[in-house]
């Protein structure tokens, strides 16, 4: 039996679901049920009838489908792979703030911590950001934990005072627009599509800005046929498989999440025979983090 059909075995009898991030490798994607950025695997995780849930993406993303699922079981394929971006802020900074400005909404990127969400008042994604910071009624937001991203939303949203957190993703944060440049020279007829977490210089040379769920949406809509794809290289396969016709180059450096790439099918197959790796929290963490992203949910619709 290969690996693929043990799988797909235990997945019947353990009553399982296969949730994957764009940026795992494409034989992990080619085993998912779903497959998605943060803001759809987040929703998709609400109201599955499966009782457990395998997610392979990294630690905040299962305790995200944990949080909101708390009756069912969430296991990741490698307890080991992790945001570095998640941690990038902690409760005393935001408590800080909360004493400097008045009418202040914490915002908190999914892309953190439960404990991080669980001292916010809203969670957002990159595809949710600007709909929901236009909805709070406060004045003053403190984005947390990514710089580049809480930049990119504020001169969408320029009603709202921002303040800084300075917090970034590795990946993200090396794209250099050298590199864009160097591909663009390459094939001058390539439009550049850009994940807001990367640098401001970044964005300012891209032709589309967008989470990655956007970025595959606007390949498809565009008249272009080449694009220059400035995120993590996992999404190159959904990218080729939607759209056989159009071309997608990545910097000669390209930007890879080594964490994302931990997970494997072997992996997968383990926790789903083992059990291993399961996502526990407190109640109390799990009840409190979960407002901010109920929150998000509710005002995202």
């Amino acid at each position: 039996m290969t690996v693929r059909e043990e799988i797909e075995k235990l997945k019947k009898e353990k009553n399982a679901v296969i949730l994957a991030h764009y940026y795992v490798s494409p034989e992990v994607q080619e085993l998912a049920d779903y497959i998605g950025d943060s803001f759809y695997l987040s929703k998709v995780a609400v109201g599955l009838e499966e009782q457990t849930i395998v997610f392979c993406g990294v630690s905040f993303m299962g305790e995200s489908a944990k949080v909101l699922n708390p009756e069912k079981t969430v296991l990741m394929p490698d307890a080991a792979a992790d945001c570095a971006m998640a941690h990038m802020a902690d409760a005393q900074i935001v408590e800080k703030m909360r004493r400097t400005y008045d009418d202040l909404a914490v915002v908190c990127y999914i892309n953190s911590t439960a404990e991080l969400k669980s001292c916010s008042d809203v969670c957002v994604t990159s595809a949710n950001a600007v709909q929901i910071v236009k909805a709070l009624p406060n004045k003053n937001i403190f984005f947390i934990p990514d710089r580049n991203l809480a930049h990119y939303i504020a001169g969408l949203v320029p009603e709202k005072h921002f303040v800084y957190n300075e917090g970034y993703c590795p990946v993200h944060e090396q794209m250099q627009t050298s590199e864009i440049l160097k591909a663009k020279e390459a094939h001058p007829a390539a439009e550049v599509l850009s994940h807001p977490e990367c640098p401001e210089k970044v964005l300012e040379i891209s032709d589309y800005i967008g989470s990655t769920s956007g970025i595959i949406k606007y390949a498809g809509e565009s008249a272009a046929g080449e694009f220059i794809v400035c995120t993590e290289n996992g999404v190159r396969y959904e990218l080729e498989k939607r759209y056989p016709d159009k071309k997608f180059w990545f910097t000669e450096t390209e930007p890879v999440c080594r964490d994302m790439k931990l997970i494997t099918p072997e992996k997968i197959l383990h926790v789903l025979r083992t059990g291993e790796n399961e996502v526990k929290m407190e109640e109390s963490l799990r009840k409190t983090a979960g407002r901010p992203l109920e929150k998000m949910l509710e005002l995202a619709k």
